[in-house]
């Protein structure tokens, strides 16, 4: 069985490319560095590093090896920190997933304050708009909708997910204003693709007295990020359905107006995604309890409600 001070060695020689920095982050001397990677070698029966006198290089066995051991070893070494003597303390690698734009918008200007309350964790951040597995692709929490409630998963409501139809001032200026979606039907439209499966967004809008109606545009821009949608709008490019999330500072701003305020799509909520194992690590505890009381106290769910935003913007359409 292999030592974990050989495995650790060889990861941050070969992260560093060198002995000598991997011996500073380590705690070790450049020596004792180089002896557990040698000893490593000599176990494995392969050579992982090319070496000369200005740095280190993997061989291809030793980047295969690399590439296979480095995700399994974070996660021995982060369930080992969770296991020190004081257990109860929120520390170790914080593995969280977000859709982009919200993650941006929304969480990070939160952290500074939940750094400072918890310095002890450190944040691993991905931001993608791709579905992604809490269980397969190892993540402490994912923020965003739609994922998959595999076994083990739970969910905590954070805002709702409404979807609203705007364009620009420019765009509008010499529009009459809709009073129905389908008087926008032959309007220039930026339309979202889904980039799991390149099928088209279609959203089933509510207006008053419960009416519905699947939005259909004149497709001029297809784009598979959301930030395309509401920067092309901001641009003029024509009208968008986008996310209220996305829509809110444009629309505090005059750079996007809200078309048919009485009108809007339901697609459920923005979430936290976590596993809801018996011993949660404290590291997880906090952070879901952190952004929940955060969201709670800038009243987002309310600011984010399509019932709420840009009710008043659409006076400069034409009557």
């Amino acid at each position: 069985m292999e030592t974990l001070s050989n495995l650790e060695s060889f990861i941050k020689s070969a992260e560093y490319g060198s002995f000598s920095a991997a011996a500073r982050h380590l705690s070790l001397t450049p020596a004792a560095v180089s002896r557990n990677v040698a000893q490593l070698e000599q176990n494995l029966g392969v050579r992982l590093f090319h070496r000369s006198t200005r740095n280190l290089k993997l061989t291809e066995d030793g980047e295969h090896f690399f590439i296979s051991i480095r995700d399994s070893l974070n996660s021995i070494q982060t369930t080992i920190s969770e296991f020190n003597v004081d257990s109860s303390k929120p520390k170790g690698i914080l593995k969280v997933s977000l859709s982009a734009g919200f993650g941006v918008e929304y969480i990070l200007p939160l952290m500074p304050e939940f750094i400072s309350n918890y310095p002890d964790i450190k944040l691993e951040w991905h931001l993608s708009n791709r579905q992604v597995n809490l269980i397969t692709d190892n993540f402490d929490v994912a923020i965003g909708s739609g994922i998959k409630l595999g076994q083990g998963i739970i969910i905590r409501p954070l805002s709702p997910l409404h979807m609203i139809i705007v364009a620009s001032p420019d765009y509008l200026k010499h529009k009459t204003r809709p009073n129905h979606p389908a008087q926008i039907s032959d309007w220039d439209g930026i339309v979202m693709k889904s980039p799991q499966t390149g099928k088209l967004h279609e959203y089933q809008f509510t207006g008053p007295n419960e009416q519905e109606f699947y939005l259909n545009l004149n497709e001029k821009l297809i784009a598979d990020d959301p930030s395309a949608l509401h920067q092309g709008a901001a641009l003029g490019l024509g009208v968008a359905a986008i996310s209220t999330a996305h829509a809110r500072k444009y629309i505090e701003d005059g750079t996007l107006i809200r078309i048919l305020p009485d009108w809007y799509a339901d697609l459920g909520n923005t979430n936290l995604y976590f596993s809801s194992k018996k011993h949660m690590p404290a590291k997880t505890r906090c952070f879901i309890d952190f952004i929940a009381l955060k969201f709670e106290q800038l009243k987002l769910n309310q600011q984010l409600s399509a019932l709420n935003m840009g009710k008043n913007t659409t006076l400069s359409i034409k009557n």
